[in-house]
């Protein structure tokens, strides 16, 4: 065989080898292209429960009665009474402030109310010999023995005297005044306790200088709470406040206490919204939320954090299926429109969007999956209520979370997972 031929041959040879493995890998492709996908998932059976909507949140332990106690006069603490955590009585003498500029001007005011006093006296005389002498030039000009302008000067220095002496008065008027707001000004150097209850917070010393309230607020220096009746105050978000209402029920923690739980009432929803992080993406806004605690235990201490659970409603004997069943999917008519622009020409408004979406859940029938559209109501932590599209005993998928929220599709093929994770196809027709 010539050198030709040989290298002829072998060059068949290779042709035909790239020719079967092509034939191969077609035929790989067509055989595993008629293989259906298998999903993996866990279920449950759709039953009835007792549904509670919880709304959950934190804050802080406050005495339902509380008052901060803020000096109105300006000076420093030569007496201190009490300590943190005192019982005191209302009207008790709490702390001094030094009087002694008061007592002062309290006798700079007395002096020159006195000086006044004796002006006026002056005065008072002054007119009395004034008036005398404005009779007689009268009488003498009824009976014409002087001139009319003797009578003009007369009356000209009655009324002078006259004057003098209302000004006096009303000098002793404006003393008198200040003498009183002096004698409020030195009772406020006494600080008492306007309530029964315990000193929560004492931000004092003896022998320091407190300042008034002037333009500005006064000076904190103590807190007087009623221990007796204490509340969690807490800030709920603004999506989830109008759920509350005054009377719901709610659970309390206290980080202190462990896992105990205090029963409490909701007693006051705050109106002004508390924002944080205002003009940025971490904005905030909240509400205050007062509760009241049933529960009390003398332990409890102001300012101790806490968490509550709110109950807004509860629905007993209905169709639930567990919350992560539930799933948005795309509606079937709006498939086939996807992309489609706005008739206006402008941006799909949100609305427009929640309207191409649907809620759905999965069922299990003869091994496949069954897409079914729900309409939803309240949930807890673990179940939500199916208002109209399910009823019991029905097989509801349950898990995994991508399972359900990526790669069920209606009429896959699914294996269920027993309890150790091991997949079991169900029946479909007469094959396991």
């Amino acid at each position: 065989m010539s050198k030709k031929s040989a290298k002829k041959k072998k060059k068949w040879i290779v042709y035909g080898a790239l020719g079967a493995l092509l034939v191969v890998v077609v035929g790989l492709t067509i055989a595993s292209g008629g293989k259906e996908d298998i999903v993996s998932v866990q279920t449950e059976k759709v039953a009835r429960r007792t549904i509670t909507e919880t709304v959950t949140t934190t804050g802080n332990i406050q005495p339902e009665f509380n008052v901060e106690i803020r000096p109105e006069v300006t000076g420093e603490v030569v007496q201190l009474n009490v300590e943190d955590g005192d019982q005191v009585k209302k009207g008790q003498l709490l702390l001094k402030i030094r009087p002694d500029t008061y007592l002062a001007q309290r006798e700079r005011i007395m002096a020159s109310l006195e000086s006044q006093q004796a002006t006026l006296e002056m005065r008072e005389a002054d007119l009395k010999a004034v008036r005398a002498d404005f009779e007689r030039v009268k009488e003498l000009h009824d009976r014409d023995l002087v001139s009319d302008a003797e009578m003009e000067q007369a009356e000209r220095s009655l009324k002078t005297a006259e004057a003098s002496v209302e000004s006096a008065k009303a000098s002793i008027k404006q003393w008198r005044a200040q003498l009183t707001e002096n004698s409020e000004e030195l009772l406020k150097t006494s600080i008492i306790a306007p309530m029964d209850g315990t000193i929560t917070q004492l931000n004092v010393e003896l022998g320091e200088r407190v300042l008034g309230s002037g333009f500005s607020q006064g000076q904190l220096l103590m807190t007087v709470g009623d221990l007796n009746s204490m509340e969690a105050i807490v800030e709920v978000d603004e999506n989830d406040i109008v759920n509350v209402s005054v009377g719901d029920t709610a659970r309390v923690t206290v980080d202190a206490f462990g896992d105990r739980v205090f029963r409490g009432l909701v007693r006051q929803l705050g109106n002004s919204a508390i924002a944080t992080g205002v003009g940025t993406q971490q904005e905030v806004v909240n509400f205050e939320v007062k509760i009241d605690i049933i529960d009390l235990d003398p332990e409890l201490r102001p300012g101790m954090s806490c968490g509550a659970t709110i109950e807004t409603e509860t629905k007993k004997d209905v169709v639930a299926v567990p919350i992560q069943s539930v799933t948005a999917r795309e509606k079937e008519s709006e498939k086939g429109e996807r992309g489609r622009k706005p008739q206006n020409g402008g941006e799909e408004k949100s609305s427009d969007r929640q309207k191409r979406f649907e809620e759905v859940v999965f069922l299990v029938e003869n091994g496949k999956a069954k897409k079914v559209a729900v309409e939803t109501g309240i949930s807890d932590d673990y179940y939500i209520e199916i208002t109209n599209g399910l009823d019991t005993g029905a097989t509801v998928v349950s898990g995994s979370y991508g399972a359900i929220s990526r790669e069920l599709e209606d009429g896959a093929v699914v294996t269920v997972e027993d309890e150790f994770g091991e997949g079991k196809r169900g029946k479909r027709g007469g094959d396991e």
